[in-house]
């Protein structure tokens, strides 16, 4: 089964008075690229998720997102009593600061080393780490099935241009017998208007020699086979049921069915053919496109 590599996941929940959310973007790319991004204080959970994306994703730019909204009392740092009280001892014993009368401004004294303990972003990541992996899971779960469902309609718009191919290449291949004879005729007509009241006379094994000369040079059935093999194999494996990814088959498949129509058109020089060949190369041409979104 194919999937786009285009898609989103979303997931979010309340946890112990915290609001977390996660988000999964996932982009055209040639090979896998992750990046995640996440709040002041669970950078630490960075490498796990990115880990667990990898895991589950092997193409595409895909970004991911973690908000955490703290409404709990544990979004508070903690006061360091000690070095408080030390600080208040240190300032009281000051000449100055005594014969003043200063008060002690709390908003200040804040902002000294060693008051505050800044211990939030280990215990906010030992909180929220259960909960941001489960949202991490249910978020690449959604992501995972938009892009099946759209890789379900690009297997449905490749399968058309696949049948437009095969409908074209039928005409070219029916039609190379009757361009065959066409040209004995037309032969024929141009060698005896020339020869018209000479005494020479056009001999049919003459005429045979040229027009299998001219059937070698434009015989594409090898061609035509090759291309009709690999339009079999492009079916095969946008049908195909397994999880690998198969968007850069498809695409190397693409190329060398556009080699093949390329080789046609140069061996058949003949008006229907060449216009047959342009729509089969229009084909794979949309097919090169599209193939650049599929995993």
């Amino acid at each position: 089964m194919i999937s786009s590599m285009t898609g989103f996941g979303g997931a979010s929940t309340e946890d112990g008075g915290r609001h977390l959310s996660v988000e999964v973007r996932s982009l055209n790319s040639r090979y896998y690229k992750g990046q995640v991004r996440t709040p002041e204080g669970l950078q630490s959970l960075e490498a796990e998720i990115e880990s667990r994306l990898a895991r589950r994703l092997t193409r595409g730019s895909v970004t991911v997102t973690v908000r955490c909204v703290d409404h709990s009392a544990a979004a508070a740092a903690s006061l360091n009593p000690a070095a408080i009280q030390r600080y208040i001892e240190q300032f009281r014993a000051l000449p100055a600061f005594a014969e003043a009368h200063t008060g002690i401004d709390i908003g200040s004294m804040l902002s000294l080393p060693g008051v505050i303990i800044d211990d939030t972003a280990e215990v906010l990541t030992d909180a929220v780490r259960p909960a941001v992996m489960r949202l991490l899971d249910e978020a690449i779960g959604r992501l995972v099935a938009m892009r099946r469902r759209e890789g379900e309609m690009l297997r449905n718009d490749l399968h058309s241009h696949c049948r437009r191919i095969a409908e074209h290449l039928t005409v070219v291949t029916e039609h190379v017998p009757q361009m065959i004879a066409q040209y004995q005729a037309k032969l024929r007509l141009r060698v005896e208007a020339l020869l018209d009241g000479s005494s020479a006379s056009l001999r049919d094994e003459d005429l045979l020699r040229e027009v299998a000369l001219f059937a070698d040079r434009s015989d594409v059935a090898e061609e035509v086979a090759r291309l009709q093999g690999h339009l079999a194999q492009f079916r095969e494996r946008i049908d195909g049921t397994d999880e690998e990814p198969v968007g850069r088959t498809l695409d190397f498949i693409a190329q060398e069915m556009l080699r093949e129509a390329n080789t046609i058109g140069s061996k058949c020089l003949d008006v229907e053919v060449s216009r047959r060949i342009v729509e089969i190369k229009s084909a794979i041409d949309r097919i090169k496109e599209q193939v650049q979104n599929v995993e």
